[in-house]
């Protein structure tokens, strides 16, 4: 009897289950609805992140009265600094990039240094100590753009600059300066992301030098959301 039942058991058809395979379309629709959405939230993240930088240029640039005018020139777009080396005056090589996350106040020229020169750095000491206490998010910098010794009375004075020697043809892939102007006959203002953004008239002379000042001042309002003091 046993027997006959394993027999009987045996013989019945197996019981299988079918499931219907996705169509390929279908698949590939999911797959590109998928890939919009990640992108779209990326998107939406970078947007996010990027939001103060962009309302801070909005509100200087786009939304102040005609009496706020700036006196330095708008660079548009601004100017990303190179991916290059530069070297201290001890012949240490320093990347240009390490001096981002502050705003630089930058001029231009050679070791030498004539008076035109001395003036700028002047300029620049003196504008970033009238800062206060938003000097402290804020630099000055020095691009030698030859290998001319610099005068040792002059070292004297920039204990609180940063000095760095730097090829006028990689300065040139950064900074430049009006037509029928030399780079060093600007003072060029560079945000702390390294995009260099502001050109301030040539051979600027001492009794215009608060006007660049509040040029400088009303960014360091309008980035106080998202920039703050050192790197």
């Amino acid at each position: 009897m046993a027997d006959k039942q394993t027999d009987s058991s045996s013989s019945q058809p197996l019981g299988l289950t079918v499931y219907d395979l996705p169509e390929p379309g279908a698949v590939a629709e999911a797959d590109a609805r998928q890939t919009t959405g990640g992108r779209l939230r990326m998107l939406l993240v970078l947007l996010v992140c990027a939001a103060p930088v962009i309302a801070s240029y909005l509100t200087f640039y786009v939304l102040r009265p005609q009496s706020l005018r700036s006196f330095g020139e708008l660079v548009m777009p601004p100017v990303a600094m190179p991916d290059i080396q530069a070297t201290d005056l001890k012949g240490q090589t320093v990347p240009l990039r390490s001096l981002q996350k502050q705003w630089l106040l930058v001029s231009v020229s050679g070791g030498a240094c004539d008076s035109a020169c001395q003036q700028n750095l002047f300029l620049q000491r003196q504008s970033r100590a009238a800062l206060g206490r938003e000097r402290d998010r804020t630099d000055w910098v020095w691009l030698i753009t030859d290998n001319a010794p610099v005068d040792a009375a002059l070292l004297a004075g920039l204990q609180d600059a940063f000095v760095l020697r730097v090829p006028q043809d990689d300065v040139a892939k950064w900074l430049s300066p009006q037509a029928s102007q030399a780079l060093p006959d600007h003072l060029y203002l560079v945000d702390p992301k390294g995009d260099w953004m502001m050109r301030f008239p040539a051979h600027l002379q001492v009794d215009q030098a608060p006007r660049m000042r509040k040029d400088w001042e009303r960014l360091l309002r309008a980035a106080v959301s998202w920039d703050k003091a050192g790197r």
